[in-house]
């Protein structure tokens, strides 16, 4: 109203020199303890070999204590880092004991053999993470939020029990290993709901396109709950079908459409990306797309590699996440709105990066002997020289440094990378003791290329920005429920 001021306020500040409570300080020395414990256990592991079970209720294999150390460090971040952010807060020991809680259950669910059990802490990780997602209580839009999340998780747990029946009923097993060991028999119109089941509780735990929505809505989640979620819970996707993966493999088509639908989630979720205006929305759809590329190399039967990217990308997207206040500028719009992705200014900005892509992809292949022959492994390659080419081509164009430094800065830095990053892979897929499942490349895998390339280069050209159809079904696309947005200062009290 003209003439009218009125001072806006989100309420007072926390008074972070108060002392904290007990339970925070307890449980982020017990968490770093269990993360020191599981470190010793890794190190056994690796050590002695075998497995370590209570027969018929749990299995402690490679996946589990490498998942083990990766969930308690991620654990132990977001509780050292919540011990200032949530300083304060009314929520503060609710929250710790959630996260902590939530931790426990998933280390539970990575050594779980019984089916009944597996089931049992799925749905318990669900419930705890939608309890996160509305941590303050005070906010109806967080309460809202945290009725999505949980509808979304108990449709995944529901999928995941018709599937775990339905394979109980097929093999008369009721752990995981017994089905494992009855995976040759498997097969018919009962494997095929079991195997469609698993992928699609997959699918909404990783949130993948479509169903993205309940990630997208969750905005109101503390930030340490969301990097824990975008590091930790949305890879239960990548666990769940690595765990399962002699049901996954029986069938070359079933593993067809896994990369459709990775493929489609990974080319999705970019898409998204390109329409979001704020820093975390832009990370929950850039997380859509790394899910997508988790799920398809399942897909291409490299479940070593889907394990290495859901590791690598919990790292990243943790650290994103938890700097994201950082990110946000202050700057007025500009009066010419440039388009929103750059552009290579020279030919030798474009040998430099082709080269750069193509070398990496080189040594990638003979470091893992992959793409040596025309089978999945060429499309892992692909993969690898693709994502080496779109970084190398972000860097040449954002880097400060002299022209000459930068071409020579490039390649100095992504091929120690891409060793790296082989040297995981190569470990991580021998502590697994999965083998790759390659199969033969189809015309239809060459068509997901053709479409996968012919997208992205669609994006960094910017013909996607052209139609305004496109533009307004990618915004319709990555809204989140309306009642999860907070929509004034007012609603930002959260104390």
């Amino acid at each position: 109203m003209s003439g009218h001021n009125s001072k806006k306020t989100v309420g007072t500040l926390p008074n972070t020199t108060v002392k904290s409570p007990y339970v925070p300080v307890a449980l982020t020395w017990l968490v770093w303890t269990l993360f020191a414990a599981s470190i010793v256990v890794l190190a056994t592991r690796i050590q002695f070999g075998g497995t370590w079970s209570i027969p018929g209720v749990v299995a402690i294999d490679g996946l589990t204590v490498l998942m083990w150390v990766v969930v308690t460090f991620f654990s132990g971040v977001v509780h050292s880092y919540s011990r200032r952010y949530m300083a304060g807060s009314t929520h503060e020991t609710r929250f710790f004991s959630t996260v902590f809680g939530f931790t426990l259950v998933v280390m539970g669910l990575v050594a779980a053999d019984h089916i009944a059990l597996f089931g049992l802490l799925w749905l318990s990780m669900g419930l705890l993470m939608a309890k996160l997602v509305g941590t303050v209580r005070g906010w109806t839009q967080a309460q809202a939020a945290e009725r999505v999340a949980r509808r979304y998780f108990l449709a995944s747990s529901v999928l995941l029990g018709v599937a775990l029946t339905a394979l109980w009923w097929l093999t008369g097993a009721t752990t995981i290993s017994g089905i494992e060991a009855a995976a040759e028999t498997l097969g018919g119109p009962v494997w095929l709901v079991a195997a469609s089941a698993l992928v699609l509780a997959a699918m909404i735990q990783s949130a993948l396109v479509p169903f993205h929505n309940w990630l997208l809505s969750s905005m109101t989640a503390p930030t340490p709950a969301s990097a824990l979620m975008h590091a930790g819970f949305v890879n239960a996707g990548g666990i769940l079908l690595t765990r399962f993966a002699p049901v996954i493999t029986v069938d070359a088509g079933l593993m067809f459409a896994v990369v459709a639908i990775g493929g489609a989630s990974a080319i999705g979720g970019r898409l998204l990306k390109s329409v979001q205006t704020d820093v975390k929305s832009k990370l929950g759809c850039s997380t859509v797309g790394q899910m997508g590329f988790m799920i398809m190399q399942a897909g291409l039967g490299f479940f070593g590699a889907a394990i290495t990217h859901l590791i690598l990308h919990g790292f990243y997207k943790a650290y994103q996440f938890l700097s994201a206040g950082e990110r946000v500028e202050h700057t007025s719009p500009d009066a010419r709105p440039s388009r929103t992705t750059a552009r290579l200014t020279s030919v030798v900005d474009v040998i430099v990066t082709l080269v750069t892509g193509l070398a990496g992809g080189v040594l990638f292949a003979m470091l893992t002997g992959k793409g040596q022959h025309v089978d999945s492994g060429l499309l892992l390659t692909f993969f690898v020289v693709f994502t080496t080419l779109h970084a190398s081509r972000s860097a040449i164009e954002q880097t400060a440094l002299p022209t000459t430094v930068r071409y020579g800065a490039v390649p100095l830095v992504f091929f120690p990378a891409i060793i790296v990053y082989a040297v995981v892979y190569e470990s991580v897929s021998m502590l697994l003791e999965i083998g790759p499942v390659t199969t033969e490349l189809t015309l239809l895998h060459g068509i997901i290329v053709v479409v996968f390339v012919g997208v992205y280069i669609g994006i960094e050209t910017g013909i996607h920005e052209n139609s305004q159809r496109l533009y307004v079904a990618l915004l319709n696309a990555s809204q989140p429920s309306s009642d999860t947005v907070l929509t004034t200062t007012e609603d930002y009290n959260e104390y």
